[in-house]
């Protein structure tokens, strides 16, 4: 009896672990799908994309952008970026900017390395329930996710419609030090990423994963909704 109430509430723990653990595999997995060099060449040729006035062309800015997200993703210090100029053999980023893209990094590092572990404790903790024949149990953890995500990500989605510029600001201010972040629109990175791509990859961000969690919880759902 003792060993069927451990199962029990173990079965439980690891569904509600499922559950909280699933916003941030989702998010994170659109964060890496974001750091990938389809998404970026897309967003440059998006109607509307403003044009750099400072004379970065579409080439000019792929070449650089994506040189830079290959910075973020490989094990290169920041000499990576410190030895890339421009033909008249200035510096494509300024100290500042150097600093800011090791921050960058770094947040960048960590939170793959989330998304790894997110990854993880899904896949073990569900395959245990099936395992165990608690089928029912792992398809509730999964829509129980699929739930929270589609209500965290429907009001960030409110947010975001109504104060992006706010929201922008205090994501920085939590990952970033200071005023570090900041830099003038003549610099590398902001013509580059001005305002209107991070307004688009954060619009990805929330659409995508309402998305994937809408259709789990469809899929959870319906699956659970056929077995009564």
């Amino acid at each position: 009896m003792e060993r069927t109430e451990s199962t029990a509430a173990w079965s439980r723990a690891a569904r509600w672990i499922v559950a909280i653990v699933m916003p941030v595999f989702l998010v994170l997995t659109n964060v890496r799908l974001l750091l990938t060099n389809p998404f970026v060449e897309i967003e440059y040729r998006t109607p509307g994309f403003p044009a750099d006035p400072y004379g970065f062309s579409r080439e000019d800015r792929l070449r650089w952008s994506l040189l830079s997200l290959d910075y973020l993703l490989n094990d290169s210090g920041i000499s990576f970026l410190a030895d890339l100029s421009f033909a008249d053999g200035g510096p494509i980023y300024n100290a500042r900017e150097l600093r800011h893209m090791e921050d960058v990094k770094r947040v960048v590092q960590a939170a793959l390395r989330v998304w790894v572990a997110s990854t993880s404790v899904i896949l073990v903790l569900t395959l245990a329930q099936l395992v165990g024949g608690r089928r029912r149990a792992a398809v509730d953890g999964l829509r129980l996710g699929s739930i929270l995500t589609l209500a965290l990500f429907g009001a960030l989605a409110i947010v975001v419609a109504a104060a992006f510029s706010t929201l922008f600001v205090e994501f920085h201010l939590v990952f970033f030090e200071g005023d570090t972040w900041l830099f003038s629109y003549a610099d590398t990175l902001i013509r580059l990423f001005p305002e209107r791509f991070w307004r688009d990859a954060f619009t990805f961000l929330i659409l995508a994963t309402l998305v994937e969690a809408g259709l789990g919880y469809w899929l959870t759902r319906g699956w659970m909704k056929k077995r009564g």
